[in-house]
């Protein structure tokens, strides 16, 4: 009987080394060549229409029939000349991932002719099918009409010889169905409040700007052994596997040598990604054995959220063509670290200032540390909906696991910062500003020296402080970035709202500016001090602590989303504009539904795995120990044979042990899943599945795990960790 396992690792060994004609091309020289940049805008389109583009992006200014059709037709000259032939409005629906729907140019003529074109209405809105994609409920499955429209703050680029049009993706009936809309609204709330915050301490501010910098984490593992492991094929992750004698423990991978094939891998994806713009600066070996990173410059965050949901799609077909497989699952393999998304945040005045920077006055600084403190505050008031925004099955499974944040949100600004608003809250006498309204006149250390390299980093903390921004760490892997960064903007936005609020109120009340300022601000230090943990997050003294805190510590993702209809959490959405309380609900349930899905399927791969694959090798091997046991005793006299079988015995009673509870919790699973799947109530099902049939996937795996352990490894049909983490 052939071995798939074996057959695979010798698909490897027989393999060529590949060869792909990789330039030594200056960055700076292909850097955007297949973006609709501005560079490209200016050369392809008319002045009048490139100045009408520049105030739409800048500005918010729409665009007439005129312009549109001005904008379309340089727009397709660009893309034919670099061989474009279709065109796509590409989106982000509620599944995660993104979607299109390719036109070509090609308009018919008489005789049998035909031209390429590209009109206006083309360019601004589509109308592509609504109905398969989840809408919690928004539309019917037999109402299929939903709408794209452009969004012309996200650079156009080319793909596959497509050109493809970032859009918003809405219902018939207006609901956003899609990440980037509700994006776009908390982008323009952040920038109305903020900027209004700005405004107390400079006039002559217009304008904020969220800008993001994500670190994408992901392991890599041939393609021969990803295609004989289902489990990986359809869940992303090992639902069973016996730990590796060697992994991360000596780590000795971390920030070491790039492997050779990885490498090429590597320069390739990197190569790809800076001729659509992606500004990748930074890569290097993840702790855990074939884990990667890779990081691109500051962007603003609209811009940023889609290159990331590209680069994504980049990995994974640029890896395919090295006879890898890309896992962006949040915890491919158990016992090793699990992989993240960190989203650094940060606030960018229209005068290029980002506003989380320390300054070198002290009217600078105290501006930083108000922007600071209503972040620390936004995240006291709302942690729980933090929580709900990166919650799914994947990270369920990361979150207070190996070097990964817990599932309790705090926030980490560091020893000297710490020291600072603690000296605030501190004080009984109110601040006063001094006449020229530039120096708190208070016996509180000024920071104007401080620079990021004085602010440690703290690894363990969900929500750091890291000298210029804001590290949201517990972002999983495999997310769409817009979700945390939606909440985060929105509970910012809200917070900054506040503040300016209260400040005027006590202005009215004849109190001097920068000394209501400094009430608000010392007030908002004082609430959120809760939230502020400078130690080791993975510790359980932390959760004991956090506990007392009154903090929420939130384990599964069915208890995470319930969050999401807290009232406040609907007030603070509706309120801002971010979304209406039907969009909110229907998030609340794709999001319910997906995570009953996942666990539907994972269940359901390791009932086939251990019905097909594991038991019948395991009872093959035992029947091997019989005959052998048989063949002694045919052979020993009674004594001796006793003395020799003894350990043969052992191991036969030990792989019945291990079958008999295999095939009794799969069979308990199966009732427990068919339980879960008659009920209609989605709350119910999501919560079924995670306390009814979830916890049999660890129990079944553990029996699994000591079968692997036992049975003769030439038998072992699956691929084990100590070659899908090693093999290169």
């Amino acid at each position: 009987m052939e071995n798939i396992r074996f057959t695979a690792l010798e698909v490897i060994l027989k393999r060529p080394e590949l060869e792909f004609d990789l330039k030594n091309e200056r960055v700076s020289a292909i850097f955007g060549e297949m973006t609709f940049n501005r560079s490209a805008m200016q050369e392809f389109l008319t002045a009048d229409a490139f100045a009408g583009l520049i105030n739409v992006i800048e500005k918010g200014e729409t665009i007439d029939r005129k312009m549109a059709d001005q904008i379309a037709a340089g727009m397709k000259s660009w893309a034919m000349s670099k061989g474009a032939t279709h065109f796509t409005h590409w989106f982000h629906p509620l599944t995660g991932a993104t979607a299109e729907k390719h036109d070509a140019f090609i308009i018919p003529e008489e005789g049998g002719k035909a031209i390429e074109n590209f009109k206006g209405d083309e360019l601004v809105q589509q109308e592509p099918d609504a109905s398969s994609f989840p809408s919690g409920g928004i539309r019917n499955t037999f109402e299929a009409r939903g709408y794209t429209a452009w969004d012309p703050t996200s650079y156009a680029f080319i793909i596959d010889q497509t050109l493809c049009i970032p859009t918003i993706f809405v219902s018939y009936t207006g609901e956003a169905l899609d990440f980037k809309a509700p994006l776009l609204r908390s982008l323009a709330a952040l920038d109305k409040a903020a900027t209004q915050v700005c405004r107390l301490f400079d006039r002559d501010v217009n304008k904020v700007t969220a800008t993001l910098g994500w670190e994408q984490e992901y392991f890599l593992v041939d393609n021969a052994l990803f295609k004989v492991r289902p489990d990986l094929m359809l869940t992303g992750r090992t639902v069973f596997g016996h730990a590796s004698a060697k992994d991360q423990q000596l780590s000795d991978h971390y920030f070491g040598t790039i492997p050779e094939r990885v490498y090429h891998f590597m320069r390739h994806f990197e190569r790809e990604a800076h001729r659509l713009g992606i500004p990748v600066k930074t890569r290097h070996n993840e702790v855990a054995p074939n884990q990667f990173e890779c990081a691109p410059v500051f962007q603003e965050a609209n811009l940023s959220v889609d290159q990331n949901q590209l680069l994504m799609h980049l990995l994974e077909r640029i890896a395919r063509k090295h006879h890898f497989q890309v896992l962006l699952h949040e915890k491919p393999y158990k016992g090793v670290n699990g992989s993240g998304k960190h989203n650094n945040w940060s606030l960018m005045s229209g005068k290029r200032e980002n506003l989380l920077t320390p300054g070198k006055t002290p009217k600078s600084n105290f501006r930083f540390l108000v922007f600071l403190v209503n972040v620390i505050q936004a995240v006291n008031r709302h942690a729980d909906l933090l929580r709900a925004h990166i919650a799914s099955a994947g990270n369920d499974h990361r979150l207070g696991a190996h070097e990964a944040p817990p599932a309790i949100i705090s926030v980490f600004i560091g020893s000297q910062l710490t020291r600072t608003l603690d000296e605030i809250e501190k004080r009984r006498k109110k601040g006063r500003m001094s006449p020229e309204g530039m120096e708190l006149n208070i016996t509180i250390p000024k920071i104007p020296e401080i620079l990021p390299d004085n602010t440690d980093r703290n690894r363990t903390s969900p929500f750091a402080f890291t000298g210029n921004k804001f590290e949201f760490r517990a972002v999983g892997s495999s997310a769409n970035c817009a979700g945390p960064m939606i909440a985060l903007n929105t509970i910012v936005a809200d917070q900054l709202r506040h503040f300016r609020n209260e400040v005027d109120q006590l202005v009215a009340k004849n109190v001097k500016k920068n000394e209501a300022i400094f009430q608000v601000m010392k007030k908002y230090i004082r609430e959120s001090h809760r939230i502020r943990y400078e130690g080791n997050n993975y510790s359980k003294e932390w959760e004991e602590e956090a506990s007392g805190r009154g903090l929420s510590n939130i384990r599964s993702t069915p208890q995470a989303l319930s969050a999401l209809l807290n009232p406040e959490s609907v007030r603070l959405f509706v309120e801002n504009q971010i979304m209406t309380e039907r969009e909110i609900k229907a998030r609340y349930e794709i999001q319910l539904e997906n995570y009953t899905k996942k666990i539907q399927i994972e269940s359901r791969v390791l009932g086939d795995l251990a019905t097909n694959h594991i038991i019948p090798v395991a009872i093959r091997y035992q029947n091997m120990l019989i005959e052998n046991v048989r063949g002694l005793k045919e052979v020993l006299d009674s004594k001796t044979f006793v003395k020799l079988s003894r350990n043969q015995m052992q191991s036969i009673k030990d792989i019945s042990g291990h079958l008999e509870e295999i095939k009794n919790m799969v069979a308990l699973m199966l009732d427990e899943r068919k339980a879960a799947n008659r009920l209609d109530d989605s709350v119910k099902k999501a919560m079924a599945y995670n306390q009814k049939v979830f916890p049999y996937l660890d129990r079944i795996r553990y029996h699994i795990d000591k079968l692997e352990l036992m049975v003769d490894d030439e038998l072992w049909p699956l691929p084990k960790y100590r070659e899908l983490l090693f093999i290169k």
